[in-house]
Order: structure tokens, then C-alpha cells, then sequence
């Protein structure tokens, strides 16, 4: 499987279709920076038009060669660690800076997929937020040993406890008209909630705070999924007639497992984000619903991803039967502070450097569209979940961010992915909730 380190407005990085050459296993070192080397190319995904219409739109200038090559350099260096450029403040200076390896950060160093979601939800309210937050940071308070922790998740309890009676009002405004009953009876649980996890504190019983704290949790995404009204953006009409999950939707996984003396199945519960990907999660469900993946073994599991999704046969990707050709969906990237994604080219193609995207690649059983090396808009069927960090793919700085179209997590079991085996049987995928936020579902048409 080919791995392509950018240059900027050049190939990504690619967790590429099956099949492709290995990405080697081990540390990135010196050693084996010469076959990272190899991996990089100069050749140019955008088409002259596009790389137009991206200037025009987003007063970016295009790299030159030169420049690019100077990219392809950061990026071993990223890798190795060995200096190939000399960053002096006097190199092209008649030319905008080359970008920090900071501000290539893709987003905060969140782990927690349920946190990821939660934060990725498209609402703007701030009482609620600083409810969640303190809720949110007894998970690193429970890292302390013993029961000391105890003391640091009561001051997290009491700082949540405190927003939530001086923001409630603002809460309860924010609220959807048609969801304010449910967001109100939510608070009221949330309210009780927290009177259970004070008492816990008491009792000095520390091994009951995480599974209250994730039932807390579990109320405040829900008042907050409850903010959201309708879907807050209009998809490109280009791709109005694909399959789209306007909201969100919940499915488990079954896999058959062999060669494992302790089970013989695992169950995977996937939450997927339509708010966020629109086209991509739209996509993967509909395909869900065909049952394309009933039967499917696991293609690839080496430490770094779990991957699936390539069928038998010489096509790579989902055959429409009613035109009888691969279906393919677009590089779709939501980043923070817009308001719709990003179709059809990379951050890195986008200029857009400092961006952090809404769904980034902390977690580990983050879910990815597989694609082609050198085209954006080649995903079809092949899915992927990202493992553990690396050399290339550390929380916070991730390169894999921007590059792939993320759109859900595994929310339940995650650590047992990293039991699968090529294989290993998907037994099935069943959708448990948010069917009908599927807009255009071709499963209903006759095949």
C-alpha cells in the first residue's frame, strides 16, 4: 500500500486502495528514510482550472516547483528528523513563508472518540459547553493514582455542577423548538446525575466515577445534539442526488474472529457524523444497507489500520447496478470555523495550513474513506480505521488530517480492533439508529 508524503498542491499521503505496495513496519529512522524518500512525488492532483478557482476563492498562491520541492523536504525531515532545508529567515524571502510544523496541527489533542463528536457538533453554545468540559477532564483526572483523584474529579464536578445552574436559561434557549421537552428532561438527568457522582466522591468508590462520567456525557451530547436544527448547510448541487446522512446514525459491526483462543466475535459500534460528512457517511450507510460488507473479510491489519471494503473481482469499489459503474464520492473535509466542508482537494492543496479539521484522526478506530494516490474523488467502498499513533499520526499532529475524509468512530470495543486479523469475517453491519437521516438511499431502488 503506497504511501506519497505531499508536496503542497501535490499527491497525498495515501491509505490506498487495496492492492498497493506495504508501508514499512518499524520507526521511521534513517534507515529507511531512503524508501520514505522513494514514496515522494511532484505530481500535481489539481488540474490548472482548479487550481484557479482555488486561487480566486481563497487568495492562495500557487507553489512553484521550487517551493514544492522545498516541501517534499519538510516532509522527510518530518519523518527522519534529518535537516534538508536550511530555514533561514533570509531563504525566499520575496515569497510567503513556508509554513511551521505547528501550524500543520490539525485540531486538539482529544482521544476520547464520544469528546470528538461531541465537539464536532454543529451548535454555538457556551453554557453548554462549559458544562461539558470540567465533565470532560475527569477522564485525566482519573489518571492520577488511587484515591487522590477522587479530589481533583470533585473540583471537575463542582466547576460543571456550578455552569449548569448559571447557564441553564441559556441552555434551554438554545434549544430546537421541536426538541426542547426531550432537551429539558435531559437536563433534568444530568441534574440528578451529578448529585449520584458527588455522592460517589463521598463514598470514596472511585471505580464507579468513569462508567457515571460517561453516562453524564452520554446527556449532555444529547442536549446538545438536541440544539441542532435541521441540516445546517446545503450540500453542492453537484452532489445532491448521492446518497447523504443529514445528521447522524449508529451502526454495529459484527467480525468473526479465527485464530483467537479467547472469543470468536467482536461487536464494533460505530457512530457515523453526517453533520460533518455529508456525502462520505451517506455513502458508507447506504452501502451498509446493500449489505456490502456482510461477508467482507478484513484485507489489511498491520499495526497501523484495519482496512476493508475491496470486493471480489477486478473492481476496487461499489459497482452501481443501475449504471453498472464504480460509484465514487469526493474528498469531503469539514474544517472548524466553516460553515460546509471542503469537496474535492486537500488542506494542503487548499493553502489551508493553520486549518484544524472537525474530525480529526485522535482517536484510535478513527473511520476513513480509502482512495486512490493521486485522486481526490476516487473513494468508493474501501473504509478504514487508524489504529495507534506513529511517527506519522501522533495526536496533534497528524498528517494523515485533511488528507482523508474521516467520518465516524468507533465509539464501543475500539481496543479490540487491533485484534483483527486479515480474514477475519465481517459477519454483518446493522444500522441501530438515524436510518431516516438518509437522504437519496439508492438501496431502495430496484437492482
Amino acid at each position: 500500500m503506497a504511501a506519497i508524503i505531499p508536496c503542497h498542491y501535490c499527491s497525498s499521503m495515501a491509505i490506498s486502495k487495496l492492492p498497493r505496495s506495504h508501508i514499512p513496519s518499524g520507526n521511521i529512522n534513517h534507515v529507511n528514510a531512503a524508501w520514505w524518500g522513494r514514496q515522494l512525488s511532484l505530481r500535481c492532483s489539481l488540474k490548472a482550472s482548479q487550481k484557479a478557482q482555488l486561487r480566486n476563492k481563497l487568495k492562495v498562491k500557487l507553489f512553484s516547483l521550487k517551493e514544492c520541492a522545498i516541501s517534499v523536504a519538510l516532509a522527510v525531515g518530518l519523518l527522519t528528523g534529518m535537516p534538508f532545508v536550511d530555514w533561514s529567515p533570509n531563504a525566499y524571502a520575496a515569497n510567503p513563508a513556508m509554513p511551521d510544523l505547528s501550524v500543520l496541527i490539525s485540531g486538539p489533542p482529544i482521544k476520547d472518540p464520544g469528546a470528538l463528536l461531541r465537539y464536532a457538533l454543529p451548535i454555538d453554545n457556551k453554557a453548554i459547553r462549559e458544562v461539558q468540559k470540567p465533565l470532560e477532564d475527569i477522564t485525566d483526572s482519573l489518571k492520577v493514582t488511587g484515591v487522590k483523584a477522587l479530589d481533583s474529579v470533585e473540583r471537575n464536578l463542582r466547576q460543571s455542577s456550578q455552569a449548569l445552574k448559571q447557564g441553564k436559561s441559556l441552555i434551554i434557549s438554545g434549544l430546537a423548538e421541536s426538541k426542547k421537552d426531550h432537551g429539558v428532561e435531559l437536563l433534568g438527568k444530568l441534574e440528578t446525575g451529578m448529585d449520584e457522582l458527588q455522592q460517589i466522591v463521598v463514598d470514596r468508590n472511585r471505580d464507579a466515577v468513569a462508567p457515571k462520567q460517561k453516562e453524564l456525557l452520554s446527556y449532555v451530547g444529547s442536549v446538545e445534539e438536541d440544539m441542532v436544527d435541521g441540516f445546517p448547510y446545503e450540500v453542492p448541487e453537484e452532489y445532491q442526488s448521492m446518497p447523504l446522512l443529514k445528521g447522524r446514525a449508529t451502526v454495529d459491526m459484527k467480525v468473526k474472529v479465527k485464530d483467537n483462543p479467547n472469543t470468536d466475535e467482536f461487536m464494533f459500534r460505530i457512530v457515523l457524523d453526517g453533520y460533518n460528512a455529508p456525502v462520505t457517511a451517506g455513502n458508507f450507510l447506504d452501502l451498509v444497507q446493500r449489505h456490502f460488507y456482510d461477508g467482507m473479510e478484513i484485507q489489511r491489519a498491520d499495526g497501523f489500520v484495519v482496512q476493508t471494503g475491496d470486493p471480489e473481482g477486478p473492481a476496487e469499489g461499489f459497482i452501481d447496478p443501475s449504471t453498472e459503474k464504480t460509484r465514487t464520492i469526493p474528498l469531503e473535509i469539514m474544517v472548524n470555523g466553516e460553515k460546509s466542508p471542503f469537496y474535492g482537494a486537500t488542506l494542503e492543496e487548499l493553502g489551508l495550513y493553520k486549518a484544524q479539521t472537525r474530525l480529526p484522526f485522535n482517536a484510535f478506530g478513527t473511520m476513513a474513506m480509502a482512495r486512490d494516490e493521486f485522486e481526490n474523488n476516487s473513494a468508493s467502498s474501501q473504509v478504514f480505521w487508524l489504529l495507534k499513533e506513529s511517527e506519522l499520526t501522533p495526536s496533534n499532529a497528524n498528517i494523515l488530517d485533511g488528507r482523508y475524509a474521516v467520518f465516524g468512530y468507533v465509539t464501543e470495543n475500539e481496543d479490540y480492533l487491533a485484534d483483527l486479523k486479515v480474514g477475519d469475517v465481517i459477519e454483518s453491519i446493522q444500522v441501530v439508529s438515524g436510518l431516516d437521516n438518509l437522504v437519496n438511499p439508492s438501496y431502495k431502488i430496484a437492482r
